[in-house]
């Protein structure tokens, strides 16, 4: 290995050490807790050094969201093959309140630290993790409409929006409003999904407007 492969690995190293105790600081403190001085200090190396590779705290929040959504793309991903679509809506919603549940630092940083983090990253490229989950939501009310399970005129990226908004709020009331004792999150997640797809229970149609 040349001398230039070997720096090009040692900086591709401390990246990632950076990386990894910004997260480990995150996820323990907050993301407000996290600071260039105070991560120049865990990582043993001078406030200098860290901008060699981040331009500032906010870039290194933004790389640690952008693995905050390839992680919440690993969870959806599983769910979202081999099913019948409606069994797989189900487990999609599962996976995503389990994701937000079990990771709500990541979550937070992802979805509730900052708008403007979330907000760029679904403007990157199409391909891009963000974009990608909200696309797993998306066909799979893509397969319930063309195999006959919901309306025709239905809208599968609003479904999906809906769906998502809806999800987004079991999770954030649990992780924002810890005392209230509401029901079980996954009993709330399973009627979230059957009232978006069949109504509500014994509500009787009545023409609207």
């Amino acid at each position: 290995m040349g001398i230039s492969e070997r720096k090009e690995r040692q900086r591709a190293e401390l990246r990632e050490q950076i990386l990894r105790v910004a997260r480990d600081m995150v996820m323990r403190e907050g993301f407000d807790a996290l600071s260039m001085r105070k991560l120049a200090d865990a990582v043993e190396y001078a406030p200098a050094t860290l901008y060699l590779h981040f331009e500032n705290r906010e870039a290194i929040a933004r790389e640690l969201c952008v693995r905050g959504f390839r992680d919440l793309l690993a969870a959806l991903e599983p769910a979202a093959t081999g099913e019948e679509p409606l069994a797989r809506l189900s487990k999609l919603a599962d996976a995503y309140v389990r994701f937000g549940l079990e990771n709500p630092e990541t979550y937070r940083l992802i979805f509730m630290e900052d708008a403007k983090l979330s907000t760029a990253l679904f403007s990157d490229a199409p391909d891009a993790a963000g974009p990608r989950s909200f696309g797993v939501l998306v066909r799979v009310f893509e397969d319930l409409k063309s195999t006959g399970r919901i309306a025709e005129a239905a809208e599968p990226w609003m479904l999906a929006e809906v769906l998502w908004a809806g999800l987004h709020g079991l999770v954030s009331l649990r992780l924002t409003c810890t005392g209230f004792q509401g029901s079980p999150v996954d009993e709330l997640t399973r009627v979230l999904v059957t009232t978006l797809v069949h109504g509500l229970p014994g509500l009787k149609a009545q023409a609207v407007g």
